[in-house]
């Protein structure tokens, strides 16, 4: 059995063109910066909370 090309590892793991070493960073169906998605994540997260905490006192104010 022989070790696999470069390009026959890209073939295989079904990223032919999308995942190669040598372009300098992976692709992860389009995000290529994936050491800020957890913070983005968390970003949301907090903007969510803060935007139903929001809405939570206007409704509790108007029925006060």
């Amino acid at each position: 059995m022989r070790e696999l090309t470069t390009s026959e590892i890209g073939f295989v793991g079904g990223a032919a063109e999308q995942c190669r070493s040598n372009q300098g960073a992976n692709n992860y169906g389009g995000v290529t910066d994936t050491g800020s998605v957890g913070q983005d994540i968390i970003e949301i997260y907090e903007g969510l909370v803060e935007a139903t905490s929001y809405i939570i006192e206007r409704v509790a104010n108007a029925l006060g």
